[in-house]
């Protein structure tokens, strides 16, 4: 099993930064891309971004592109999402997921990620 645990939330005001962090625990070899994805109140769980663990390959919703950055230490297992620009519209419950996929693909649907983390409440203020 893998587990991932995310941190790293909190209040901020509009125009501020934050920077969430999954860590990995378990069997990390039953995931090759990572991802963020998040959920405001009475809307889907989108994707944020992802990362395609061996090759460094990075995915962004238009929505962040240019303001949040996806990274990751392999050494210690963790993923980060590093957010800037924030504003009213990012608030949400931010969750880290990870899935394998035998092919290389970019997209980022809910039902191609087995784990997913517990979640994390952003919420940006004006």
């Amino acid at each position: 099993q893998l587990q991932l645990a995310e941190s790293g939330g909190g209040s901020v005001q509009a125009g501020g930064s934050l920077r969430l962090s999954c860590a990995a625990s378990g069997d990390t070899r039953r995931r090759n891309y990572m991802a963020w994805f998040r959920q405001a109140p009475g809307k889907e769980r989108e994707g944020v971004a992802l990362i395609h663990t061996s090759s460094g390959t990075r995915v962004y919703a238009d929505s962040v592109k240019g303001r949040f950055t996806i990274s990751q230490d392999n050494a210690k297992n963790t993923v980060y999402l590093q957010m800037n620009s924030l504003g009213h519209e990012d608030s949400a419950m931010y969750y880290c997921a990870a899935g394998y996929r035998p092919v290389f693909r970019t997209t980022m649907r809910t039902d191609e990620f087995g784990y997913w983390g517990q979640g994390t409440q952003v919420t940006v203020s004006s």
